[in-house]
């Protein structure tokens, strides 16, 4: 459900990853310090965009998630392109995050990354016809930039994922992004419910099982970092129709 404002920007819960017209993401995360904070920063960033004319035709989506620690915000926007987001930056970001600022002094924000989306797939049989409850988002970090590399990273997993009959049935879709200088693979992961990918991390190698393709993902050479985050789905807005 979406519904629209005076000043042209519609409202969902969740952006449409995957659009053909997305030329790159802007993924970042804000430290707030408490849950009372992460959520008051939410409604100042309501705020702050919805009291604004939309900025640009080629910002498509900006979409806000909690996470489950109690402290930080995810953001995730879609752009056409890298110069609709540095235009943006230019005369329109720091007016927004002024005016969440006032109402939540004392935001760190960290680790803005451009990605592009590489491949999708589902994660249980019909689960397209899921609405998602949360995003489990997966970072993975190289030892140096190498396009083929998070490529053949991605590749790997998509075949552990093919061979693997004992996957939990509360993935819905995996959404795999490549950083555009080469040394990051984010992973945006639609799920049931936080509890449901709880429930999946049980098992012996946490999400999947014991097979030859996930030994050789979790043995992949040159990853050197990375982590597992989960989120709920707060805000995303677009443009108004």
């Amino acid at each position: 459900m979406s519904v629209r404002n005076m000043r042209n920007v519609q409202v969902d819960t969740l952006p449409r990853v995957g659009r053909p017209d997305v030329g790159v993401v802007m993924s970042s995360t804000w430290r707030v310090g408490t849950p009372e904070r992460q959520r008051a920063a939410v409604e100042a960033i309501a705020e702050a965009w919805q009291s604004r004319p939309w900025p640009d035709a080629g910002l498509l989506s900006y979409s806000v998630y909690v996470g489950e620690d109690g402290d930080t915000l995810l953001h995730y926007s879609q752009w056409r392109g890298m110069e609709d987001y540095r235009e943006f930056f230019r005369t329109s970001r720091d007016d927004r995050n002024a005016a969440v600022d006032a109402a939540v002094p004392g935001i760190e924000r960290a680790g803005l990354h451009a990605y592009e989306l590489y491949r999708s797939t589902p994660l249980a049989p019909g689960a397209g016809e899921r609405e998602p409850g949360a995003v489990v988002i997966v970072d993975v970090e190289f030892d140096g930039p190498d396009e083929a590399r998070q490529r053949d990273w991605i590749d790997t997993v998509f075949e552990a994922l093919r061979t693997d009959q004992g996957l939990h049935p509360g993935g819905i879709a995996g959404h795999f992004h490549v950083s555009t200088d080469g040394t990051r693979v984010l992973n945006y992961a639609e799920w049931e419910s936080v509890e449901a990918h709880i429930e999946a991390l049980g098992g012996p190698v946490g999400v999947g099982s014991v097979t030859p393709q996930w030994r050789k993902v979790h043995g992949y050479p040159g990853v050197t970092g990375g982590g597992v985050k989960r989120y709920t789905p707060a805000l995303s807005l677009s443009a108004g129709g």
